[in-house]
């Protein structure tokens, strides 16, 4: 599947179509916004959803694993929608991720995770991975050097004619964080338009497609 490479500075990240992100360096593979379990949180208040949704999201995650053979995987947040969604059975794959995935697993906490335990997957506050700082909600780094990588925002993208449109993921670069938001994983999940302050690079048919560039990139630049 093709990808999209895209430099920072000294970091080479690659854009992946599964709406995936993959740094180079140490091999450390990125996702964001799972929401699993929302099924049952909907069902629980009435909306009939079938039960299936995380499948629709692990099996992807896992086949990406198996493909990328990642040191580490690095939730971005939200990896869960609720507490009331923690079933038994999520509880159990989320205790075997870890082996699952053949890899080490860290989770930094998003709004959805808030006030859920998850056994053998602590929640960890924002962190630095070198010119990256790695958060769920945007943030502001501490070092102004370095390029807030995060989720949270489930960025999509417009493409339209005069007959038809689509909404699709994208990953979405603000040149003024600077910051760059990676699509959400999850099946279950809604998207927001990220807008013309963003540069855009759709999620399209198994491809990365560069589609907007408003905005001089003084610091990133995309290689084929």
């Amino acid at each position: 599947m093709a990808c999209q490479i895209w430099r920072w500075g000294n970091e080479s990240l690659h854009f992946l179509p599964e709406k995936a992100l993959w740094r180079e360096i140490d091999r450390v593979l990125m996702v964001a916004d799972l929401h699993l379990g929302k099924a049952e949180v909907f069902q629980a208040n009435g909306v009939p959803m079938p039960s299936d949704g995380d499948a629709g999201t692990l099996n992807p995650l896992l086949d990406l694993c198996h493909a990328w053979q990642p040191k580490r995987l690095i939730l971005l947040g939200d990896l869960i929608h609720a507490r009331l969604g923690l079933t038994e059975h999520l509880r159990a794959v989320l205790r075997a991720l870890p082996a699952l995935c053949g890899c080490e697993v860290v989770l930094i906490g998003g709004n959805h995770d808030r006030d859920s335990w998850l056994e053998g997957l602590p929640q960890q506050p924002s962190q630095s991975l070198g010119d990256l700082w790695l958060s769920h909600i945007p943030e502001t780094p501490p070092d102004p050097d370095q390029l807030n990588v995060c989720g949270h925002l489930h960025p999509v993208a417009s493409v339209q004619s005069r007959s038809d449109r689509l909404r699709l993921p994208c990953f979405a670069f603000d040149p003024k964080g600077p910051r760059l938001v990676i699509p959400a994983f999850g099946q279950l999940t809604g998207g927001h338009e990220c807008g013309e302050r963003y540069q855009q690079w759709l999620v399209a048919d198994d491809a990365i497609v560069p589609w907007l560039a408003s905005f001089p990139n003084k610091r990133g630049r995309q290689t084929a």
